[in-house]
């Protein structure tokens, strides 16, 4: 009976010879597959190639520069939609309408930057093949 009560006892008795266990520090899980790693950024890159552009839609805070790299060997003109005013994005100034308008067809390894400041949806296209097309979302 002694043995039952010491087993039904609320303290554990630990013998001198074991060492105490200390608990594993809890880290963060890593993303997987299925999540999304979200980096806060100032910058982000636009890839343009021959199947369009990815990503095709791109969430950013406003204040954020977008820059659209052109790694097709055709040219790609990025522009505020609608094709071809351009006159979506609100600000004005571009060759075209809008001053979202990179007003000239990019080669191969060119670039061009536009820092977004209006808070919105906006579509834009590719103003030389304006079927292709994608979307900055400006919270």
């Amino acid at each position: 009976m002694l043995a039952l009560l010491v087993a039904c006892s609320p303290e554990q008795v630990v013998p001198e010879t074991e060492e105490p266990v200390v608990p594993e520090e809890q880290t963060a899980p890593t993303p997987t597959e299925t999540e999304e790693e979200v980096v806060p950024s100032s910058e982000h890159t636009v890839r343009i190639t021959s199947s369009g552009f990815e990503p095709k839609t791109l969430t950013i805070k406003t204040g954020t520069t977008v820059t659209f790299t052109n790694e097709d060997s055709n040219q790609h003109w990025p522009a505020s939609a609608m094709h071809p005013t351009h006159t979506a994005y609100p600000e004005s100034g571009g060759c075209i309408g809008s001053k979202f308008d990179a007003c000239k067809g990019l080669a191969q390894g060119e670039s061009f930057s536009f820092t977004f400041n209006e808070i919105g949806s906006w579509g834009y296209h590719d103003h030389l093949r304006a079927s292709m097309t994608g979307k900055i979302v400006v919270e």
